[in-house]
């Protein structure tokens, strides 16, 4: 009986390998077409230039932040001056730690809505491409993949269009 099952695996196994042969299948790298396709480049200088200002802000505050900390480190103070020092430099770092918090929440919502588009775009050529070239599986973000099977090269092609 023993023998017999394992007769029906080693065939069900053999089944299995014949049509993983026929299977032909590739990969896309998400994060490269997020890196790299010339629609997602646009974007990316596009909230560059949003967010700029914003964030040139917060670095005017944290040079105003290290000047601070400097006078505060001077052991010359009196302590008018010191306590003066010490409120504008809490009141500055509740400034900061707030208009950070909102820039990156503002920044991250911001990437998210325009990259939808990137990837709706990136979907819409892998899926042609899939079907021109015949394919049965594409994978995306996996941990490891033969380079041979890596269709991020036409899929930025198909985005340069």
């Amino acid at each position: 009986m023993k023998a017999l099952q394992w007769a029906a695996v080693l065939l069900s196994m053999a089944a299995m390998s014949a049509q993983a042969a026929e299977l032909k299948m590739g990969y896309v790298n998400t994060e490269r077409i997020y890196r790299e396709a010339a629609p997602a480049i646009a974007i990316q200088k596009r909230l560059d230039k949003e967010f700029g200002e914003r964030r040139n802000e917060l670095k005017k505050m944290e040079a105003r932040a290290k000047e601070l900390e400097s006078q505060l480190a001077k052991s010359s103070l009196n302590s008018d001056d010191r306590k003066r020092y010490e409120r504008e430099y809490a009141a500055l770092d509740r400034d900061y730690r707030a208009k950070g918090r909102e820039l990156s929440e503002d920044f991250n919502q911001r990437r998210n809505e325009e990259f939808a588009s990137v990837q709706e775009r990136a979907n819409r050529a892998l899926k042609q491409l899939a079907e021109r070239e015949q394919y049965d599986l594409i994978l995306q973000d996996v941990v490891y993949v033969n380079p041979k099977y890596d269709l991020t090269p036409k899929v930025l092609k198909e985005l340069e269009r």
